[in-house]
C-alpha cells in the first residue's frame, strides 16, 4: 500500500507543479512516520497529503490551499482532517522535518564526476523510482544519489565507465556497500530497464 500512495503522491506533485525536494522530503516525512507507529489503512491517503502539505511548507514559495488537496484527494477527507493529520505528523516526528534529500547529494555527486546532463537526467529518474522501493527508505540520501549516478552512467557510457572508483570515496560504507547499493539498483527493475535499451 506503501508503493500505490507514494506513486499517487508523484502524480499529485506533479500535477501542482512542485519542486523536486518537496516530493522527496514527503516521501521522508511518510516513512519516518510509518517507521514511528501504525496508521489505519483507510487514512494512509490522508497521511500521504498531510505529509506533502507540510514538505510544501517547508519547500515552497507557494503553498497549495487545503482545499485544493482535499479536492484531489477525491473528498475522502476534509480541511479540518487534513490540519488534524498534520499536527499529529508534527507531535509524532517531534518537528524534526529536516531532510537533506537526494537531489541535493546527486547534484554534488554528478558535479564532482564531472556527469553530462543527459546522465543527470537518467540518474534522476532512477531516483524516482527508489521512492516506490521501500528498501530503499532506510538509505541516507547519499548513497541512494551515488546508486543512482553509477546506474546512469553504466547505462549510458558502459559497464566500464571508470566513474565507480571516484564515488567510493563519498559512500559512508566504503566500497562493500556502495557494491550493495549498486547490486540492489541494478535490479530495481528489469523490465524497466530492458525498456530502456540497457
Amino acid at each position: 500500500m506503501r508503493a500505490l500512495v507514494v506513486d499517487w503522491l508523484i502524480q499529485v506533485h506533479e500535477y501542482l507543479g512542485l519542486a523536486g525536494d518537496t516530493l522527496y522530503l514527503a516521501v521522508h516525512l511518510l516513512d519516518s512516520y510509518l517507521r514511528a507507529g501504525r496508521v489505519r489503512l483507510h487514512r494512509l491517503q490522508l497521511l500521504g497529503v498531510a505529509c506533502l502539505f507540510v514538505a510544501c511548507k517547508m519547500e515552497e514559495c507557494v503553498l497549495p490551499e487545503c482545499a485544493s488537496l482535499c479536492l484531489l484527494g477525491a473528498g475522502s477527507f476534509s480541511r479540518a482532517e487534513l490540519l488534524r493529520a498534520e499536527r499529529r505528523i508534527l507531535s509524532r516526528l517531534d518537528f524534526r522535518l529536516h531532510h537533506p534529500g537526494p537531489l541535493l547529494c546527486l547534484g554534488l555527486l554528478a558535479a564532482l564526476a564531472g556527469s553530462s546532463p543527459q546522465v543527470k537526467l537518467f540518474a534522476t529518474y532512477f531516483l524516482e523510482l527508489s521512492l516506490l522501493e521501500a528498501e530503499a527508505a532506510g538509505w541516507e540520501p547519499g548513497r541512494r544519489a551515488a546508486a543512482a549516478l553509477s546506474l546512469a552512467h553504466r547505462l549510458l557510457d558502459g559497464a566500464g565507465s571508470g566513474l565507480e572508483p571516484a564515488l567510493y570515496r563519498y559512500g559512508s560504507r566504503g566500497v562493500r556497500g556502495y557494491r550493495d547499493l549498486l547490486s540492489w539498483s541494478q535490479s530495481l527493475s528489469p523490465k524497466r530497464m530492458r525498456d530502456l535499451g540497457a
